[in-house]
């Protein structure tokens, strides 16, 4: 029986990579028809430039709040024992579909180069009304690439207005994915407690970063009374007893929006000023020392212009586990801070002397670019031997590197994928 059924993961193997072959020669055939004309996105942006002036440096300065423990404890005496991780994966809300049994529109939300290397779909009925987000993966977590005796991926919803845009509540999927298969999930609400724990509200607003490191889920909001970089304990996850839609304590118990757990904040990182940049999109460096929280925005209020690309060090103080450095007065500070000529970033990686940049290019099919900028120049991945650069999955708002497997994750539209790093080197332009 072992044998009949190795040679059936073997034979479903061929037949993933063959629909994902078969789906990035389509898009590279669509892609060719992009006229010359419209290929702004390959206009050498040139390399980063530093910024270190105080007056460019001290507007990215994040302060740092801890929800009181007396209100935590308030919320888990009203809610029950907090759960973990492990308790959140065996009770699972369904299972994600491999890509050789997704449609084809789902699939096109893939990169068409570098291709990825194994593909999921969300099940429709489980993401109606609500818009992905970014992914964060047990590879952040813990440099063995798991937590516990589990490998996870993190992915992060947030409930779509009118206009398709997320306006929360947020809520991420705990992804059990030592599975290839059929990876299973669960759904946790997103929350942030109010009146000192005695209740909880559904976090408003998208998720656009999201970073797993130790026991801490750093969350990137960016709307409203919302904006600020939130902080999650993924030890003190709660059990929500109430099916309502409506996040919050009510007569029949605790509600979730329709998820089973809730998740409440324990801190927040919040920008000094109202025009100061905001993290956009996060990622974890594992190539610094210490390990490093790296983020892009807009250099401009108004969201336009060149983008900002800096980092925040995480802590090396044990008795901060997942929390970033910070001085006596709770100030974290940028330690390196860089300009792109690139506008329209969605999403970051910084590994190496490489940042990875993500943008929406505006084409009429939707596909972005990848860029690799560092302080020497940019390249862009190209798609095979055609001169367009618009090959990346132009909805991708995140990058997460698992540098235990060597593979960089993504979201787009309901796929869920992964690839090599090394692939998307290979992929540059000369």
């Amino acid at each position: 029986m072992k044998h009949r059924g190795r040679h059936r993961r073997r034979r479903r193997g061929r037949a993933l990579r063959a629909t994902l072959a078969g789906t990035a020669l389509a898009l590279t055939a669509a892609a060719t028809m992009i006229t010359t004309s419209q290929a702004t996105d390959a206009d050498d942006p040139g390399p980063l430039k530093p910024l270190t002036a105080s007056a460019e440096t001290t507007p990215l300065r994040l302060t740092e709040r801890d929800v009181p423990r007396a209100a935590l404890d308030r919320l888990s005496a009203a809610m029950g024992r907090p759960v973990g991780v492990r308790t959140v994966l065996a009770d699972p809300d369904g299972a994600l579909r491999d890509a050789a049994d997704c449609t084809a529109d789902d699939r096109r939300a893939l990169p068409v180069e570098p291709a990825a290397a194994r593909a999921y779909c969300w099940p429709e009925e489980a993401t109606e009304g609500w818009r992905p987000g970014a992914v964060t993966t047990s590879g952040d977590a813990d440099d063995d690439g798991r937590w516990g005796e589990h490998r996870v991926v993190v992915s992060g919803w947030s409930r779509a207005d009118a206009s398709g845009d997320g306006d929360g509540p947020a809520r991420v999927a705990f992804v059990d994915a030592g599975d290839r298969e059929r990876p299973r999930y669960t759904w946790v609400l997103l929350a942030v407690p109010v009146d000192g724990g005695r209740d909880y509200r559904g976090l408003g607003s998208a998720v656009s970063g999201m970073v797993w490191y130790q026991d801490k889920l750093l969350v990137t909001a960016g709307r409203g009374e919302d904006s600020a970089l939130y902080v999650y304990d993924v030890d003190r996850i709660q059990r929500a007893a109430a099916p309502g839609t409506s996040p919050g304590r009510g007569p029949g118990g605790p509600s979730a929006a329709g998820a089973r757990y809730v998740l409440p904040a324990v801190a927040t990182y919040r920008a000094n000023g109202a025009d100061a940049p905001r993290p956009g999109g996060i990622s974890l460096d594992r190539s610094t020392a210490p390990d490093s929280l790296v983020a892009h925005g807009s250099a401009a209020a108004d969201g336009d212009g060149p983008a900002l690309l800096w980092r925040y060090p995480f802590s090396s103080d044990p008795a901060r586990p997942g929390l970033l450095e910070t001085d006596p007065v709770a100030h974290a500070h940028p330690v390196e801070v860089y300009e792109t000529e690139l506008t329209e970033v969605r999403s970051v990686l910084s590994y190496g002397s490489g940042w990875y940049l993500g943008r929406m290019t505006g084409s009429p099919d939707g596909r972005g670019a990848l860029w690799r900028q560092d302080a020497d120049g940019a390249r862009t991945t190209r798609c095979g031997a055609d001169e367009t650069h618009r090959c990346w999955s132009g909805p991708a708002t995140s990058l997460s590197y698992w540098q235990e497997t060597g593979e960089v994750w993504s979201q787009s539209g309901r796929m869920l994928f992964a690839l090599p790093l090394a692939d998307v080197d290979r992929s540059l332009d000369g």
